[in-house]
């Protein structure tokens, strides 16, 4: 055989009340399913997930399936499906979504089109039975874009604001740059770095009118619902962020929308914080003064004064503070 046309990536960890949904979805796909490779990375899981996913080999004969004995974290186990893909287009499924039928027809189909380094599309998210339409930031459909140019402004939700690896199609050249791998050992906000990444270095992208993506929210073993010490990975994550661009050639462009999107999300973690222990809170305070202090010290004020007067009191206490 040759090439596959697509390589579907699912790091997996004890999912087995949902593997069923996003394996039949695939295999709903293109009239062939042969053209997908699709790679199942267990990340360590404890119940059936992985023979679950197995069972589907049938149908999607280009069925793979990584087995970790520990789980390795979410980034980390994307990126052990990205060094194992073959296919000349790239893509990520998480465990518990699923593809409306003929949706990854539909971006290949238009990323090969436009020729893009990287497409993204719309999303529809599932919460409880309720689905809701969510737009990518950027409203321009079906034309050949300038990453670069849609970091900013920092006012403003951008393409920088929506991290989601999910949410489009990746051309296997970004793979082969480097530029698709996630921060390894991260289990949150693991698409911050990413995301920058490809729009400070990638040549050119596209939004489709394709919202055939189904994301379920709410889930209880969702990380966005936990409070133990993987909620700080958003420090480690935006460590890298700055670093970014810090090393960019316009580094002074960008560096408003980096401290006003770490200041923000630093407020949302702050405000859960009296759901985390002790020295969980501890830390997340001594990390986003450590954070706060790598930024420009102009670039730091402005951000602040740019905040509602009640976070920007909250998060001036935690700065003004040694504990």
């Amino acid at each position: 055989m040759g090439q596959p046309l697509l390589s579907v990536i699912v790091p997996a960890r004890d999912q087995a009340g949902f593997i069923a949904d996003s394996m039949t979805s695939l295999t709903r796909q293109f009239p062939d399913p042969a053209v997908m490779e699709i790679l199942l990375v267990d990340d360590g899981s404890a119940d059936a997930t992985a023979d679950l996913a197995g069972g589907f080999a049938a149908p999607l004969p280009g069925l793979r399936i990584l087995r970790n004995p520990a789980p390795r974290g979410l980034a980390s186990a994307r990126n052990q499906g990205l060094d194992a893909a073959t296919g000349r287009y790239i893509t990520f499924l998480d465990p518990d979504d699923w593809y409306a039928p003929g949706h990854l027809a539909t971006l290949t189909q238009e990323i090969r089109r436009l020729g893009v380094d990287f497409l993204r599309v719309d999303h529809i998210r599932h919460t409880e039975g309720v689905r809701t339409f969510h737009r990518a930031p950027q409203a321009r459909h079906g034309v050949v874009l300038d990453p670069r140019g849609d970091i900013q402004p920092s006012h403003l939700s951008t393409m920088v604001d929506y991290p989601f690896a999910w949410a489009g199609v990746f051309d296997r050249r970004l793979a082969d740059a480097g530029l698709l791998h996630f921060v390894d050992g991260l289990h949150t906000a693991e698409g911050r770095p990413w995301v920058w990444r490809l729009h400070l270095r990638a040549r050119s992208y596209a939004v489709d009118d394709a919202p055939g993506i189904i994301y379920r929210r709410g889930v209880t073993s969702s990380l966005s619902q936990i409070f133990d010490r993987r909620q700080l990975d958003f420090l480690r994550s935006y460590g890298e962020v700055f670093r970014l661009v810090a090393g960019d050639r316009e580094a002074g462009r960008f560096w408003p929308k980096a401290a006003r999107q770490f200041l923000a999300i630093a407020c949302h973690h702050l405000g859960r914080s009296d759901q985390m222990s002790r020295d969980v809170r501890r830390d997340l305070r001594a990390g986003i003064r450590a954070a706060v202090a790598q930024l420009p010290a102009a670039v730091a004020q402005s951000g602040l004064a740019d905040l509602d007067p009640k976070r920007r009191k909250v998060l001036t206490k935690v700065l003004r503070s040694k504990k």
